[in-house]
């Protein structure tokens, strides 16, 4: 995990900014991007105070929702004494009628973290249905105890329907875990698999995050593969931030993941598929999903030309040769609007 108080202070003033926004529309700017989708409407969720909360008709014209926590999960200051505030690397999943949301509570550059889950029955902010009841901690790391750090989640259903938690930021990497029925605990007996990590120096000490680059999994299923993609890179230092896109696939969910080269993603692989520019120096922390029978990839983007804000990017994926492509104008071409 990543230190990110540079991001907090840039999504504050994104905040700001789209709150007073009038005539001008704003872009969204957004960290950690995630979706789903209720009714004919879009709902955009991304760290910040709470997890901040977008709508959308359209996929590009944006209302402000607020927060999904006023202020934050009770649990939050007694599992993570230095937590401050901010909730991390959002996941939602509409399943049995209800949606998930996952998200990560941390203390800055220490892998003393949780992730936690809180559910509804709608998204819609004025139906009766809606209001989110949080369901506390699905799992923490501990400094010392673990080598694996408790933010970014993601959960995905294998081919038998069962529940699955990707996670991780550098540490050992990312881990995959199963969950029960309920989608709010660990399955038990317990199952866990190492998905993907960057080599760690040795006597590197367990509580430091280590020069292993990796965080942000998504687990995205496509024809006959299951496909993992990670972000590489520093996040959250605008136009310094090196955050660049790779990817495996593999034929189940444990993995083994393999990128193209045929070299195991839990042995430093992975295929990069999507790098910044000089324009859009650094991109990263995906999410993917079909709509409409088209497949898309989420994600955000730093721009150089507004001091490194990062912004909301939303891409078609093209498949080729049973590969994600993304085309790299999309950087340009797309532009979303905060409405007022």
């Amino acid at each position: 995990m990543q230190p990110r108080l540079p991001l907090i202070r840039s999504l504050a003033a994104a905040l700001l900014l789209g709150l007073g926004a009038s005539a001008c529309a704003q872009q969204v700017s957004i960290h950690d991007p995630a979706m789903a989708k209720d009714g004919d409407t879009y709902y955009l969720f991304s760290t910040g105070p709470g997890i901040t909360v977008y709508e959308s008709k359209d996929k590009v014209h944006w209302t402000l929702d607020g927060p999904v926590f006023k202020p934050e999960p009770t649990w939050a200051r007694t599992a993570i004494p230095n937590f401050a505030g901010h909730l991390w690397a959002p996941d939602v999943v509409h399943h049995d009628g209800k949606f998930y949301l996952y998200y990560s509570a941390s203390a800055f550059g220490k892998n003393t973290s949780a992730i936690g889950v809180t559910v509804t029955k709608t998204l819609d902010i004025h139906s009766p249905d809606y209001g989110w009841q949080d369901q506390g901690i699905v799992l923490q790391s501990v400094p010392h105890r673990d080598l694996w750090n408790a933010i970014d989640p993601q959960v995905a259903f294998d081919d038998n329907g069962a529940p699955w938690m990707s996670f991780g930021s550098f540490w050992d990497g990312i881990k995959l875990v199963k969950l029960d029925k309920s989608l709010t605990k660990i399955a038990e007996p317990q199952q866990w698999y190492s998905l993907a990590r960057q080599k760690r120096p040795a006597f590197t000490p367990d509580s430091e995050a280590g020069p292993g680059e990796i965080e942000g999994p998504f687990i995205f299923k496509h024809d006959d593969y299951y496909y993992l993609f990670v972000s590489f890179g520093l996040c959250c230092r605008g136009v310094n931030s090196t955050y660049h896109l790779a990817v495996g696939r593999s034929k189940v969910i444990t993995g083994p993941y393999l990128d193209k080269s045929g070299k195991d993603m839990a042995d430093g692989g992975g295929t990069v598929f999507l790098k910044g520019n000089k324009a859009w120096p650094g991109l990263g922390h995906n999410s993917a999903y079909h709509w409409d029978g088209k497949d898309y990839l989420v994600f955000h983007a730093y721009e150089a030309a507004d001091n490194g804000l990062q912004k909301l990017k939303i891409a078609p994926i093209e498949w080729q040769d049973g590969w994600p492509t993304v085309d790299p104008k999309v950087l340009d071409s797309f532009k979303s609007q905060l409405e007022p």
